[in-house]
């Protein structure tokens, strides 16, 4: 045989046993990456390797690799589908003929039934009541059993609780049934942007986060859709089959998210590493990903958060938790005070401003379609110019429409007050999905620290929650005809609020765009300033 031929068979046995080795799953290199005894230093060049890897994908690289992961964010995203519908469908009730006829009262001024301001706030309230209940049921119960059993315990409790709904006769007992309904929503709205955030790779955070608010816009166009369909019916159908429409969404879901995996993240913090690869495993390619690896990556994130406590609510308030616990609940309250109230009673805002019944639902409705549009482009915007970006200089834009449309109320009601009025309520609604809104969402899942994620995303709803049941009273106080009745010039106070908001943003909002859950630790814990996040440079090998 010839010393060519020799090299040649050399080189093809060496290569052989590569093949051989990776089949493995790299058995030497990737040894420790499932010992739950190992020491980060054992694992450590594998973690390094898979953050390098997630780093360097592309956007469409990231949607090649991890198909399902993308699937499973969008199956748990569409659990915020059930609130949106809920909170669009009783602020519309409020503004539909037969229910105004039913339970509300005469107003001679105008020539129309209405519903009284205190019930109208209290019905606005009463579903965000129930969900602050759920929000601080989420962290606990979503830390104990994880995403999934917690998860799937809503949609049950979700699905007798519409039952309640169905079948009230009153408002007093509407009011009953929507906080009972308001409780499992808490537990969606609080697990799904983390969710999301923990089973995609660094690429889709942005948009696998983003589609919860993609969701919610579609929950406003079917109750849109609906609800124009049954505003010209009499009689209790009106809103009865709306209610009972809810019942299509908790079973079907039920049974896709039965069979979803656990966020592997979630089983890493528990120790369940051989349950973590495999749930990587179901998550990816495995062709394309190396599933020890990414064990790996997430123990050595969890480790620099490692306490010997379990998490507590009482420990987002300490240290570095508190700058990211204050990001998170501001970002949230912060939807309530730039434009979020008036995308959220759209309807009422629209027969306010002088439309009628018919032509008000329509635009409900345009409105909505917009806003799912403009999501999907913001998709683009967030993942290739930031959050901070999006949501700092979104939020100035929409207040600057805010005072437009408060100066636009202030003149004499007519015609074409009423147009521009009308006009600006709609650009504000559709603005406000454009930039700070779904820019939101991708903040809220990243900024927590891991350990404390279902905790923090609980406790920012919270916030939410807290600021949007007085600024509800606050809302229809300003529109209701027997209340303020300002009309167009309510842009003045939120404009005001949404000024407040900016400000704080842009002193205070890091950027997150293309860091790992280890770099985002580390910037928190050497308190670089939010304006100079994007021009730090944090070296792979960094663990502190």
């Amino acid at each position: 045989m010839s010393s060519t031929e020799t090299k040649t068979d050399l080189r093809h046995d060496a290569q052989h046993s590569e093949v051989v080795e990776a089949e493995r799953g790299g058995s030497q290199s990737h040894a420790y990456d499932l010992d739950e005894k190992a020491k980060v230093s054992d694992y450590k060049a594998d973690a390094i390797e898979a953050e390098n890897v997630e780093h360097n994908m592309t956007v469409l690289e990231a949607v090649r690799a991890y198909p399902a992961a993308s699937f499973w964010a969008f199956v748990i995203s569409f659990t915020i589908i059930m609130e949106s519908y809920d909170v669009f469908l009783i602020n519309n009730f409020v503004a539909l003929d037969a229910f105004k006829k039913q339970y509300g009262v005469y107003d001679a001024k105008n020539g129309e039934y209405v519903i009284v301001t205190h019930w109208q706030s209290a019905l606005q309230v009463s579903g965000q009541l129930g969900a602050l209940i759920g929000v601080f049921l989420a962290g606990p119960l979503t830390s104990r059993i994880g995403y999934r059993w917690a998860t799937l315990t809503g949609l049950m409790l979700l699905n007798a609780f519409i039952f309640v709904f169905y079948f009230a006769e009153s408002l007093p007992v509407i009011f009953a049934a929507q906080i009972l309904e308001g409780i499992p929503w808490g537990i969606f709205i609080a697990n799904a942007p983390a969710y999301c955030s923990e089973i995609v790779p660094i690429q889709l955070r942005a948009p696998a986060t983003q589609m919860l608010q993609m969701f919610w816009a579609i929950g406003s166009i079917i109750v849109g859709a609906v609800t124009y369909v049954y505003n010209p019916v009499g009689g209790s159908s009106a809103w009865k089959i709306p209610i009972a429409i809810q019942w299509m969404f908790p079973t079907p879901l039920a049974v896709l998210i039965y069979f979803a995996p656990e966020s592997p993240w979630w089983l890493v913090r528990k120790g369940r590493l051989e349950e973590a690869a495999k749930s990587i495993g179901r998550l990816g390619r495995k062709s394309r990903l190396n599933v020890n690896e990414g064990v790996a990556m997430m123990r050595r994130v969890i480790e620099l958060e490692k306490s010997e406590k379990e998490p507590s609510h009482l420990e987002l308030f300490k240290g570095t938790d508190l700058y990211r616990t204050l990001i998170v609940c501001g970002v949230y309250a912060a939807q309530n005070l730039t434009g979020n109230l008036i995308a959220n009673q759209a309807v009422y805002f629209f027969q306010q401003a002088g439309m009628s019944s018919n032509i008000a639902f329509g635009l409900g409705l345009i409105t909505s379609s917009l806003q799912m549009i403009f999501v999907m482009l913001s998709w683009i915007l967030t993942t290739y110019l930031g959050r901070r970006t999006i949501y700092v200089w979104g939020s100035l834009i929409n207040t600057i429409f805010l005072i437009a449309l408060g100066i636009a109320g202030s003149f004499s009601s007519s015609n074409a007050e009423n147009n521009a009025v009308a006009a600006l309520g709609l650009i504000i609604s559709v603005g406000f999905t454009f930039g700070p809104a779904p820019a939101s969402w991708v903040i809220i899942g990243e900024t927590s620290a891991i350990r404390l994620r279902p905790l923090t995303t609980g406790m920012g709803r919270a916030s939410y929650y807290i600021v949007e049941i007085p600024c509800i009273f606050l809302a229809s106080y300003m529109l209701n005809p027997t209340g303020g009745n300002l009309g167009g010039k309510c842009g003045y106070v939120w404009g005001a609020t949404g000024f407040i908001c900016f400000v704080l943003a842009y002193f205070f909002l890091p950027e997150m765009k293309n860091r790992s859950y280890r770099e985002i630790d580390i910037l928190f814990k050497r308190h670089v300033p939010a304006r100079k996040w994007s021009k730090t440079e944090v070296d792979v090998n960094d663990d502190e």
